[in-house]
């Protein structure tokens, strides 16, 4: 018997609605991509994310983002340390001359004559970019700044400043790595330490992040990175900088960096990185008869799978595609599925966290996000501008109720199908959105889907004809 279900939502809770929609979809992505059962074992997992991260048990949680605390910034000990509380997304300490970083305490000491005795605690500092969860940020280890007639000997010097960030909140999950991490670390070394040399000082950085990314890394920066979590040496500095730069999700905004960096410079520093593979013996750059599409692969309980995957495989290969079903996993080495996605033409896949593989397509092939019921707006901001901001030629397929399995659940004629956004209005339980994000799978209707893929080969052809 299908469940039956009425909401009702004002006028006025649609700004509510985009504003809190974006954040909570995007978080959701969390668990989804450690969940995988394929069987590379050449990077190990990380621990599962903490449940508690995957919930928000109600909508007090976002008091942060909705009525934001006072903004503030500081400067003391005569500008030798600044601090910048200003913005939403994060806040950014520097300490413009020598320092020593006791790695044991999570403290930096500046050497200040006139400093009292005991050393002065003068800031501190959560250098994650998400400061408007305070329920994560909590997890962000709090990292000091001292100054003090004395600093540790050091025991390590190095002649270059010094970069600190924390990986930890959503660490596990590859959406929030890029989104929380890298596009951030990019923006952040573009605005401060363009052409200059930097070392990172990084807090939770696991054995199997620094194995799994250990190329990116290196591309940002050629010294190796200084571990807070097992390091006891004290490290010298000639300044440092503490936390990372966010624009929003997904978002690069060149008139906020002095050099102008765009998505374009970033994807080729995922080519610095990755793109060598390009020069080695692989089944992916060998020449190719038709287009080659990757198609996404989602199983399990983890909702969004295409439960006919195997016919639209089909499909895809009477409209002409060369097609390769991807499952990555945690494990997949990213030079694995970088040499994949960089010399395929198209991808397509439905929405989840896998697809910020398509930051390793080429600029002119083509990516084809598949939008289940009531994940409009977070498609768009988690993948759809991203992809376009690169190049990308990106294009929707929007799912209608009959291909939802929602419909085995609830009446065409709810809200919760015929209007999601009516539906969900201002209660944004964790059950609400399991409807959507959990619960739903895609039956893709393979008449009306082919006609799409025809227009995708079409425009994959055209790419591959042009750049091979």
């Amino acid at each position: 018997m299908k469940k039956h279900h009425s909401a009702t939502v004002t006028p006025g809770c649609f700004v509510f609605f985009v504003l809190f929609f974006v954040f909570e979809s995007c978080l959701r992505i969390l668990s989804e991509f450690s969940v995988s059962t394929t069987s590379d074992r050449s990077t190990p997992p990380p621990p599962p994310p903490d449940k508690q991260l995957l919930k928000l048990k109600s909508i007090g949680k976002w008091d942060l983002v909705l009525h934001p605390p006072p903004l503030q910034s500081s400067q003391s000990q005569g500008g030798k340390i600044n601090c910048d509380r200003s913005h939403h997304n994060y806040d950014m300490c520097s300490i413009n001359g020598p320092t020593a970083l006791d790695p044991k305490t999570s403290a930096f000491y500046i050497v200040d004559d006139a400093a009292s005795t005991p050393p002065k605690l003068v800031e501190k500092i959560r250098p994650y970019p998400r400061k408007w969860e305070n329920f994560v940020m909590k997890r962000i280890k709090e990292i000091t700044i001292i100054s003090s007639p004395r600093s540790p000997k050091c025991e390590t010097q190095h002649n270059v400043p010094a970069l600190v960030f924390s990986v930890a909140g959503y660490n596990g999950n590859f959406w929030h790595e890029f989104n929380d991490g890298f596009i951030p670390l990019f923006i952040t070394v573009n605005s401060i330490f363009p052409d200059q040399d930097v070392i990172f000082v990084i807090d939770k950085a696991r054995d199997w992040w620094v194995s799994k990314y250990a190329g990116l890394l290196k591309a940002f920066s050629k010294h190796p990175i200084v571990n807070l979590d097992n390091d006891n040496a004290t490290h010298c500095f000639t300044s440092a900088t503490l936390g990372l730069i966010s624009h929003g999700f997904m978002t690069i905004d060149p008139a906020l960096l002095p050099n102008s960096a765009t998505f374009t410079h970033f994807r080729a520093l995922l080519d610095k990185a990755y793109g060598h593979s390009r020069n080695q013996p692989s089944m992916y750059n060998s020449p190719v008869a038709r287009p080659r599409l990757v198609l996404m692969s989602r199983k399990g309980s983890i909702g969004r799978v295409i439960s006919n995957e195997d016919e639209v495989q089909r499909v895809a290969e009477e409209v002409g595609f060369d097609v390769i079903v991807f499952k990555p996993s945690v494990r997949t080495p990213l030079q694995k599925a970088y040499a994949l996605i960089n010399t395929s033409h198209a991808m397509v896949g439905v929405h989840g966290a896998a697809l910020t593989h398509s930051l390793f397509l080429r600029p002119g092939s083509v990516f084809v996000q598949v939008v289940p019921l009531g994940l409009g707006w977070v498609a768009d901001v988690c993948f759809a501008k991203s992809a376009k901001a690169m190049g990308v030629e990106y294009m929707e397929y929007k799912i209608n109720a009959k291909e939802s399995s929602l419909v085995e659940k609830y009446d065409e004629n709810e809200l919760v199908i015929k209007d999601p956004v009516a539906y969900r209005g201002n209660n944004w339980s964790s059950d609400v959105m399991d409807i959507y994000l959990k619960e739903q799978n895609v039956k893709l209707d393979l008449v009306r889907f082919k006609e799409h893929l025809k227009q995708v080969y079409d425009k994959a052809t055209e790419f591959k004809d042009i750049e091979g």
